[in-house]
């Protein structure tokens, strides 16, 4: 089934009119080391809104990396399962930190996990979910917990969530402002992709996104927008076609 359509506009309507956004525990840490950096929080947040003011439906899949990394399993003699579950309820954490954030800012915020945590959010419901998004303009899901399952990725999720919620984009914010060759931090010389395919990424093995989140963004035709999380303003460019320059875009070939 075809989910995605021509949203092409003019003026300052968007050509995307329903996205997820993946932001990654590590955007919100800022420069830090760990934990959350509240500038960093906030312009993620003004982004969001100034989005949404443009009549973009918007949903959210949130990492944990800047509480908990998978890295630390092996440190702290953590089996990998147990390790994954505890990286899940370290992004339950940071959705309730940008759902509050959002809050203040007068957004409309709804944090749903995938894994059950009575009193704290509400469980993930596919159709809820979609309800959720589609019943007022300006409310905006945030996914928590991953897909609930042990050995995938926030990528999967995202890619995962974006085809349950019909989005017809999936945003990727990260360091760098697109996917590169080779480490554009480690290389000056890297070579930056104004397009690529999925089938690209996956020859060249680029570690912008796990195999499985590629491959199932593939199958279902999802395009992918990687960009720097850093650039205020630029989530909302991207949307309104302005901003091919400042992203790389996967797609089919």
């Amino acid at each position: 089934m075809q989910i995605f359509n021509d949203y092409s506009s003019i003026g300052k309507r968007s050509y995307y009119k329903r996205v997820l956004l993946k932001v990654s525990g590590e955007a919100l840490m800022g420069d830090q080391q760990f934990g959350h950096d509240s500038s960093s929080i906030v312009r993620i947040a003004e982004d969001i809104q100034e989005a949404i003011r443009h009549e973009v439906k918007v949903c959210v899949v949130v990492g944990a990396g800047n509480i908990y990394r998978g890295a630390e399993n092996s440190l702290l003699g953590v089996e990998r399962v147990t390790g994954d579950y505890i990286g899940m309820m370290a992004t339950v954490i940071n959705a309730l930190i940008l759902q509050n954030v959002m809050e203040r800012l007068g957004v409309n915020a709804k944090v749903l996990s995938a894994i059950p945590i009575l009193g704290v959010c509400e469980t993930y419901n596919h159709s809820e979910a979609k309800k959720y998004m589609d019943k007022k303009q300006g409310r905006v899901v945030i996914f928590a917990a991953g897909t609930g399952n042990p050995l995938c990725t926030t990528d999967s999720a995202s890619v995962l969530r974006a085809i349950e919620m019909n989005c017809d984009l999936l945003l990727k914010g990260t360091k760098v402002d697109g996917v590169y060759d080779s480490d554009p931090e480690k290389n000056p010389d890297a070579k930056k992709y104004s397009t690529i395919s999925y089938d690209q990424i996956l020859k060249a093995n680029l570690q912008i996104m796990d195999i499985a989140a590629v491959a199932m963004a593939k199958e279902h035709k999802l395009p992918i927008k990687v960009f720097s999380i850093k650039q205020k303003g630029a989530f909302e460019q991207i949307l309104r076609g302005e901003g091919e320059a400042i992203c790389t875009t996967i797609q089919q070939e």
